[in-house]
């Protein structure tokens, strides 16, 4: 190696750091592998990624942290992929996570739990904890996770870093593993904002490999030089801060008045059926894990237990190869799209859907862009959630409404607690009004507000 090279340098760096790691966020690294004479151009030039390992990378383990895929190699790349390293990204390693991407706190994992870098004896959030701890250690510049409920932005604001889940069909989900169809976004976090931006315009557009992806302009020279603040933003209401942790809400209010003090509009706003949205959730999503979860049964994929009889060999390969999250998931999505009950649960879901759909686009009749919590509590303790499923899946009580809905969400930074934990708040936009939250999320970055704590 010649160590004149910058890249090369960079890649000796990152390799020692994830060597020295301890917070179990990168479970392979591919630097060896990677092409140092190869002429890297473009938007992304030298930039590194880590990848989510529910991404496809041709030629490298895809094993969504499960038993099931533990021996599965990809036979061709994600369409990111491809878009990343055509302007000139390094892909150099995949980061752990929840199984098949199920969960709120990445403990659900064959490679153990992912660790805060602020504290080991806390979660790094999840599904994406392992690409939002691993962006904290800067392990590297930027990370692809997945987003189907808040596993972007949940873990971004408990890592302390950006992450944006984009609008619905905005990116490619070719070469994503499924979990649920109608809900899952490819998203990116990273230490910097202008990284983010850059990111979401080389990935970004139509794929006609993937048909719920949307034919509309991206910008292809990414400047922050005219950012300005929105018109008008709509914040939540005392009753709603009484409720969550009292040094969220202080930073919550905070932004607020500044963003008063810059002759903002503020218009306080009812988030659209804001209590249906977990159970509407967590019925469409189960259903939607169950129907696509049915691939992994033996044959097809993956790991296969050792029978001659067809019906046990469905029963032992999916009881060894799934965790406990994946089969409590799979087994209520199926009860609810089961007959007699599809009509009390699932039709019943898909018409809230639709409800809280319109109530945003009420909203955004009125507000160019929303300010909500990321999450209502701290980082908590490993394993304090594992026993109580109902209290891990209301963590994600302020995510779920943005992925019901299909529009788009930034977590910022917001400084952190006066225990020195990260704390994250999300600005959001209509669909495919990103620019807007790049932006804002520039102007607040500029001016620093949070240092003071």
């Amino acid at each position: 190696m010649n160590p004149s090279n910058s890249l090369e340098q960079k890649l000796l760096i990152i390799k020692d750091k994830i060597s020295a790691s301890k917070t179990n966020s990168v479970i392979r690294n591919r630097i060896k592998r990677i092409d140092l004479k190869k002429t890297r151009e473009g938007l992304l030039k030298d930039k590194t990624f880590l990848i989510k390992d529910n991404i496809a990378i041709k030629d490298e383990p895809l094993t969504c942290a499960s038993s099931i895929l533990e021996s599965y190699i990809s036979p061709y790349n994600a369409t990111v992929i491809d878009k990343i390293e055509f302007e000139g990204g390094v892909i150099i390693g995949q980061t752990n996570c929840d199984e098949f991407a199920m969960g709120s706190s990445s403990e659900f994992s064959i490679y153990g739990s992912v660790r805060n870098p602020f504290d080991h004896n806390l979660v790094a959030g999840g599904s994406s904890g392992g690409s939002a701890a691993a962006i904290a250690e800067d392990l590297s510049d930027i990370a692809l996770g997945s987003d189907t409920g808040g596993s972007v932005r949940q873990p971004a604001a408990f890592c302390g870093i950006y992450g944006l889940k984009p609008s619905y069909g905005r990116i490619s989900r070719y070469g994503l593993v499924a979990h649920a169809s109608s809900f899952d976004t490819i998203g990116i976090m990273s230490k910097s904002i202008v990284d983010v931006y850059n990111t979401f315009c080389t990935i970004s557009g139509q794929d006609h490999k993937d048909s719920t992806s949307v034919d509309i302009k991206v910008p292809k020279n990414p400047s922050f030089e005219d950012s300005k603040f929105p018109k008008s933003v709509g914040v939540v209401s005392d009753k709603i801060l009484k409720n969550i942790n009292i040094e969220i809400a202080g930073k919550y209010r905070q932004l607020v008045d500044y963003l008063k003090s810059k002759k903002v509009k503020i218009i306080e706003i009812d988030l659209p059926y804001f209590n249906y949205c977990i159970p509407a959730y967590y019925v469409l999503t189960m259903a939607e894990a169950s129907s696509n979860l049915s691939r992994f049964d033996g044959v097809r994929y993956g790991n296969r237990a050792n029978t001659k009889d067809l019906s046990e060999l469905y029963i032992e390969t999916r009881s060894k190869g799934f965790s406990d999250e994946v089969k409590r998931r799979i087994m209520t999505g199926t009860y609810v799209l089961s007959s007699g009950y599809y009509d009390a649960y699932f039709s019943k879901a898909l018409k809230v859907r639709r409800l809280i759909k319109n109530g945003y686009s009420e909203l955004f009749n009125k507000c160019e862009n929303l300010l909500i919590p990321t999450t209502p509590e701290l980082p908590f303790k490993l394993k304090n959630n594992l026993e109580d499923p109902l209290k891990m899946y209301l963590s994600d009580m302020f995510t779920v409404p943005i992925n019901l809905a299909g529009i788009a969400s930034l977590n910022i930074p917001a400084g952190f607690s006066s225990d020195n934990l990260p704390i994250g708040l999300q600005l959001v936009s209509n669909s495919f009004k990103e620019e807007t939250l790049f932006s804002l999320a520039h102007i607040l970055g500029e001016e620093e507000i949070f240092e003071a704590n």
